[in-house]
């Protein structure tokens, strides 16, 4: 006997059933992290040129550079890895006003991203911060920042932003509740 499943009905109750199934399902996935994070998956680079000092804990790549992890891409003209016991602690990307360093990723729990643009970018990895220096930009899920330095905290998806040293450059922004 074959069975067709156009031909099979399921009741209202069954139905809830099932979902009430997979919604715990999922949430057990979440849970313990089936769904890997951004930092457990590998690190693909690409770049005109490479020098790496396994000694000195630094890397540097220049030329259309294109770091990706997961979700995270960060681009520049240059970008500097400094690793500490072999883990990357920290990444800088520079950029210019003709062509800023870039940075991307999606947000934890959201379908929604954070994407940056600034002259230089420090992404501090065990801090979950990055700093954007020189004509920053920053869009987090609907909302926009802009001003001389911003600082986005992944951890806590927070954005904290500065004007510039001599006041001139305040800080702009736009937020859709």
């Amino acid at each position: 006997m074959i069975l067709n499943p156009r031909n099979l009905s399921f009741s209202m109750e069954s139905r809830v059933n099932i979902n009430r199934n997979l919604i715990f399902i999922l949430f057990i996935f979440l849970s313990f992290g089936v769904f890997s994070k951004d930092s457990d998956k590998p690190i693909f680079i690409k770049a005109s040129s490479a020098e790496i000092d396994e000694i000195a804990g630094l890397s540097i790549y220049q030329g259309l550079v294109k770091i990706t992890q997961g979700s995270l891409i960060i681009t520049a003209n240059e970008i500097k890895v400094y690793n500490d016991k072999k883990k990357i602690s920290k990444v800088i990307a520079y950029g210019d006003k003709a062509n800023p360093a870039y940075y991307k990723q999606n947000r934890k729990l959201t379908e929604r991203f954070v994407e940056a643009k600034a002259q230089e970018i420090i992404y501090i990895v065990n801090d979950e911060m990055v700093r954007l220096k020189g004509e920053a930009n920053l869009i987090q899920g609907y909302d926009s920042f802009s001003g001389n330095t911003l600082d986005y905290d992944i951890k806590n998806d927070r954005v904290i932003a500065k004007k510039s040293k001599d006041g001139k450059d305040r800080v702009k922004f736009k937020i859709r509740l």
